[in-house]
């Protein structure tokens, strides 16, 4: 546990200073005024953990640690090592899942009594998690999209027995500004949502891609066709987003009978539903290979 035991003081009560036993809470910055949340710890500040870390960063005290990020978002301090961790009331974990065997035998010691995991790491099960952090913690598992760095994503989330309501309320509050957030039942779910929504947008911009070069092969320069698809697909989400009627309905307003888009769609309908079948299920069977 390197020398670390639980804090059963919340942050700023705890007066200890930094301390290889003990609690190793601290008070806020001196330009921050005013009784403020327990301090959230960042393990991993990347792509997705940084849009988390900026969100957060005007309400919390937020620390990292995360040896391979060369900058942090302003306002996060860096951590050298788990171990300067003060008692937080939220850890989220935000490694790749291949990185999650090297901190797991730290989780422990950082938790005190209502410490909240929350882990938008893919492949990493709540049994597993729990199994680091300890039987009685409260952990939370979500599942975030890319589009969350710029606050149009969708998460979904499932929790432990233990986590509480106010505890999903902090949730709900921490990912609010990265998107949407569902809440699951079933940690199984987190498969399909993985291979639905998480690995989502790269089909989106793969089928982008195969538009620009289908534009191109009908005679359009790229730099045309790439903005046609482009802003096609843009337009196409807001427009979806906006409207009260389903997509079919969006579909038939823009398909004439006997026009083009309906010779396009025409040859889309042999093999669309096959195919995005084919996407989605090897997307989920990979999710629980990953989680074994």
């Amino acid at each position: 546990m390197n020398g670390r035991t639980r804090c059963a003081l919340s942050w700023p009560a705890c007066p200890k200073p930094t301390l290889p036993t003990g609690c190793a809470a601290s008070i806020p910055d001196g330009g921050r005024k005013g009784a403020m949340p327990d301090p959230v710890l960042m393990i991993g500040c990347g792509r997705m953990g940084g849009a988390i870390a900026r969100t957060l960063v005007a309400s919390h005290r937020v620390l990292a640690f995360d040896p391979h990020a060369a900058e942090l978002p302003a306002g996060v301090e860096r951590l050298s090592a788990l171990a300067d961790a003060p008692c937080c009331g939220t850890i989220i974990l935000a490694v790749k899942p291949q990185t999650f065997a090297t901190i797991a035998p730290e989780l422990a010691a950082l938790a005190r009594p209502g410490t909240l995991f929350l882990s938008i790491m893919a492949g990493i099960p709540l049994a597993r998690l729990a199994a680091a952090a300890g039987a009685d913690a409260s952990i939370v598992r979500a599942m975030p999209n890319t589009p969350a760095a710029i606050g149009h994503g969708i998460s979904a989330a499932v929790a432990l027995p233990a986590v509480t309501q106010a505890q999903r309320a902090a949730v709900d509050r921490i990912l609010h500004p990265a998107g949407a957030l569902l809440w699951l039942e079933r940690e199984g779910d987190l498969d399909a949502v993985t291979a639905l929504s998480g690995s989502g947008p790269a089909y989106f911009f793969r089928f982008t891609e195969a538009l620009i070069r289908a534009g191109i092969a009908e005679g359009l320069d790229g730099v045309t066709a790439t903005r046609l698809a482009r802003q096609t697909f843009i337009g196409a989400a807001r427009l979806a987003e906006v409207e009260s009627a389903g997509l079919d309905e969006l579909r038939r307003q823009v398909t004439s009978p006997g026009g083009t888009t309906a010779a396009g769609l025409g040859a889309m309908e042999e093999t669309i539903d096959t195919l995005a079948g084919q996407v989605v299920q090897a997307a989920a069977a990979r999710s629980r290979e990953l989680v074994g």
